[in-house]
């Protein structure tokens, strides 16, 4: 039997709400199902306890457990767009009301972290030419959200414009 591994995201109130924007940004997404807390508790009757969901066909699973727990950086989903348009789009969809961070990270305007990445991009930190791979290394360290292009004129040795 092969075994499935599903992502299960710890909200305080908001799993609804969460999966409801994460299944807006990413293309071919839906919520599958809601449960509800009962009168046994531990939340109010009625509250919504779990939501699964699907990104692009990966399951997860959003829990409304508390304010026990929140997310950190420990724990990222990475995002590979196979053109600068896409790491655009995600870039500007998951960062909007969170937080941009360094080489390509952010957080959602939920705390989780997020890596949205060219795929070309690791081509060119790996480059076989220690300069080049040097170069594309240092403009990466630069950078908030990633720019292809600007990473490969750097490895080239291309001053930015």
């Amino acid at each position: 039997m092969q075994q499935k591994i599903t992502p299960n995201l710890w909200f305080d109130t908001e799993a609804e709400e969460a999966a409801a924007f994460y299944t807006s940004v990413f293309k071919s997404s839906r919520i599958v199902n809601v449960t509800h807390y009962t009168e046994a508790g531990p939340r109010p009757a009625g509250t919504v306890m779990t939501v699964e969901f699907e990104l692009d066909g990966q399951p997860f699973v959003g829990i409304n457990g508390g304010p026990q727990f929140t997310f950190d950086e420990a724990v990222s989903f990475q995002v590979s767009c196979e053109t600068q348009d896409d790491v655009d789009y995600y870039w500007e969809r998951l960062s909007e009301g969170g937080k941009e961070g360094p080489c390509g990270w952010l957080k959602d305007r939920y705390g989780l972290s997020w890596q949205v990445v060219p795929t070309g991009m690791a081509e060119v930190l790996t480059d076989a030419d220690p300069e080049r791979a040097r170069r594309a290394m240092e403009a990466m360290l630069g950078m908030s959200k990633l720019d292809i292009a600007a990473l490969r004129s750097a490895a080239d040795g291309v001053p930015a414009s």
